[in-house]
């Protein structure tokens, strides 16, 4: 973390002592190093320590970067049973800072940025993913209109309106022809299925770097990041956090690919879906390849977003945008071997 200059103090400060209760004496910003989309920031001031997550400057993506959607989604779910940062206020496009922003509660707990949990007891781990499974259970549990939040995705077939979205997405951001990208998006149109009717919340990015964990229990503090959060088909959280188990491990992608599961105390792939299916009463998950597929294609087309932002000189972490950027044609490969069984 390092000392934010790209954020003046005087007008900040002066507009957050207005707009929260019991606020005063901003004297420090700095930036969190971690995070690709929006940047971070951690707020010092003499009635104590916030958070302040902003778009990101320059030239966006249409859809990209809606930090007042993550805002609204997180005070939504305020005692739900599924663990957020309390909201403390909002600012929109005309705030002191020149962009929106929102700034939440900080918690001092644990972030694991490797899904093997090294730092962790054996018998911790599997506590860990255990609850991260209940977790994203109880999110997918939730009525939508109970909490507010009906209005929060469009109707009709959710993973056609998201592979037309990361489609465009990606053909606007594209810098290289990916003959593997170019393959798998027709496969997953003509292997979409048929909407079963099936909605809920889902976060978009659920993975356990994008947690708080209690200091000294393997309990979830806080689940953050909800930028692409929308009403659609919960299994698509569930098959984006099983492309953990397969990334590869010895790489910048952190997963778990090749590691033995059970000796490091973490649950396969087959048993963290077998826990989650027992947690909301299913009995058969049918399309999983198309699933999976659709997760790493959506990833890829995200990670070209975090390039073409580094190449055009806006993302909140150049070198690392760069360096995670090499990742799109891995994900369309590995995505390929899923549609032809090779995975």
């Amino acid at each position: 973390m390092n000392i934010s200059k790209d954020l003046d103090i005087g007008p900040l400060g002066a507009e957050l002592e207005a707009g929260i209760d019991y606020f005063s004496g901003l004297r420090e910003v700095s930036k969190f190093n971690t995070g690709q989309s929006n940047p971070t920031y951690l707020l010092t001031a003499d009635s104590g320590q916030y958070v302040l997550r902003a778009k990101p400057t320059g030239t966006l993506l249409k859809s990209a970067h809606q930090v007042d959607r993550e805002f609204r989604v997180m005070r939504a779910l305020s005692g739900s049973g599924v663990p957020v940062p309390a909201m403390l206020y909002m600012s929109l496009e005309d705030s002191s800072i020149g962009r929106m922003f929102f700034v939440m509660e900080y918690l001092q707990g644990r972030i694991f940025w490797q899904p093997d949990l090294p730092e962790c007891a054996i018998e911790e781990r599997s506590a860990i993913y255990d609850a991260m499974n209940a977790a994203l259970a109880a999110l997918h549990d939730i009525d939508p209109e109970t909490i507010g939040l009906a209005d929060f995705g469009k109707p009709g077939n959710y993973f056609e309106r998201q592979l037309s979205r990361w489609t465009k997405q990606y053909r606007a951001s594209e810098t290289q022809t990916i003959s593997d990208m170019d393959a798998l998006i027709p496969w997953l149109e003509e292997h979409l299925p048929d909407d079963d009717g099936q909605v809920s919340l889902v976060h978009g990015d659920y993975r356990i770097d994008n947690m708080i964990f209690a200091p000294d229990a393997p309990s979830i503090m806080a689940v953050l990041d909800w930028e692409l959060s929308t009403l659609g088909h919960p299994l698509t959280d569930l098959a984006y956090q099983c492309m953990q188990w397969r990334l590869p491990h010895n790489t910048g992608f952190r997963g778990l690919g090749g590691l033995d599961r059970k000796a490091i105390g973490l649950p396969t792939e087959e048993e963290y879906v077998a826990n989650y299916c027992e947690r909301r009463n299913i009995d058969r998950i049918d399309h999983w390849p198309f699933y999976l597929a659709f997760s790493f294609f959506r990833l890829a087309a995200i990670l070209q977003g975090v390039l073409k932002r580094a190449l055009d000189g806006n993302a909140s972490n150049p070198r690392r945008a760069k360096e995670m950027a090499v990742a799109v044609p891995v994900m369309a490969a590995m995505a390929m071997d899923i549609t032809k069984g090779r995975s």
